[in-house]
């Protein structure tokens, strides 16, 4: 298979599965995230191989991901995973968690983008798959910031779609339900949400192997569960019907 998968935010939860079904559908991964410590233990879980590459940035440091990408030289595909979340009350969010949201979710994934475009444009071939989220469809209370970013994510992911069919770049969104994974313990310290939703969570090796999946094939989007894709569009269509009828639902967290 030969090709090079780049995986943001790959040392814990869905990017650490990410890494590990990619090696197993046997394409060559490079690992981005912060933490040194677990990009190696991961690489350790995956034997070792040469097809294994690690790098410590975090993807808001523009200058770092351009020295890091030059290195990798050529992206088949690029999964931007990196992100982060806190849930609540709009008025209450601190402003350092609203900037860290933002920069991760929006600047640095816009960011990472930028860098393997021209290659692929070059190439006329590659593949870039946005982990964006249901939230980016239906904005629930006390996500208010969160939610706004994967509408971003959304809104640059159709756009470069459209920008880079001309040159056969595909270019897919994944929109995922809460998946359990320990993007929670800074989105819910307390639980809260955990606990209510249980039912809901979805396993993050499920969401990766789709995610893998789609490699290769000019797939738009994938949404994981449907049922909640099919309450989206419901939504849109009926927007204050939805949100009288499933008020209890939406105010969980």
């Amino acid at each position: 298979m030969n090709k090079t998968v780049v995986i943001t935010g790959a040392s814990s939860g869905l990017g650490a599965e990410l890494a590990k079904e990619a090696v197993s559908a046997g394409y060559r991964v490079v690992l981005i995230a912060r933490r040194l410590d677990r990009l190696e233990q991961i690489k350790k879980e995956l034997g070792e191989s040469d097809n294994v590459r690690i790098f410590q940035a975090d993807v808001t440091d523009r200058a770092a991901l351009k020295s890091i990408f030059h290195d990798i030289g050529r992206v088949d595909v690029l999964i931007n995973n990196a992100g982060v979340g806190y849930f609540a009350w709009a008025h209450e969010v601190k402003p350092e968690e609203t900037a860290e949201m933002i920069n991760v979710n929006v600047t640095g994934l816009i960011q990472c983008t930028e860098l393997v475009i021209p290659q692929m444009i070059e190439r006329k071939n590659g593949h870039i798959i946005n982990i964006a989220s249901m939230a980016g469809k239906l904005a629930t209370p006390k996500s208010a910031v969160y939610a706004a970013t994967k509408h971003a994510v959304l809104g640059f992911t159709n756009s470069i779609r459209m920008e880079l069919g001309r040159s056969n770049v595909y270019v897919t969104a994944i929109n995922p339900g809460p998946i359990a994974t320990p993007f929670f313990e800074k989105a819910d310290p307390e639980g809260t949400y955990l606990k209510k939703a249980s039912k809901l969570m979805l396993n993050p090796a499920e969401v990766a192997r789709k995610t893998v999946a789609v490699i290769g094939r000019p797939v738009r989007e994938v949404n994981i569960p449907k049922w909640m894709a099919a309450g989206s569009v419901i939504h849109t269509l009926f927007p204050g019907t939805v949100e009288r009828l499933a008020r209890k639902a939406f105010f969980q967290k």
